[in-house]
């Protein structure tokens, strides 16, 4: 078994529409944090998914549903920490307005 520790969500603007940011190939991935930081002046909401293969974003795999990011305000995401993505899952986010929200994520690929 090798662990490799990333940065598996290099710093992005989350878009309005919701996108894939992540997807766990071929190995299991532990999320060891991701921050959500709101660089406008207000308030944007901030949904995440973790999808299981062949899955679909939807209400059954919906972790963070429009959690109000403050302006300025860095959101540590605890709901996230400590999650498992077997090998074809994936993260997907949303964000209730463009150019509003900047994501982050490291964790540990295990093969």
């Amino acid at each position: 078994m090798t662990v490799t520790v990333k940065n598996i969500i290099p710093r992005k603007q989350v878009e309005n529409a919701q996108t894939t940011q992540y997807i766990a190939v071929n190995c299991k991935t532990t999320i060891d944090k991701f921050t959500v930081t709101n660089t406008s002046t207000t308030n944007t909401t901030f949904s995440c998914n973790l999808v299981p293969l062949d899955g679909t974003v939807g209400d059954a795999n919906l972790v963070l549903k429009t959690r109000p990011i403050a302006p300025s305000e860095t959101y540590n995401c605890p709901e996230l920490v400590g999650q498992v993505l077997e090998s074809g899952g994936f993260i997907s986010t949303i964000a209730g307005a463009p150019t509003s929200l900047t994501i982050s994520a490291s964790g540990r690929e295990i093969v």
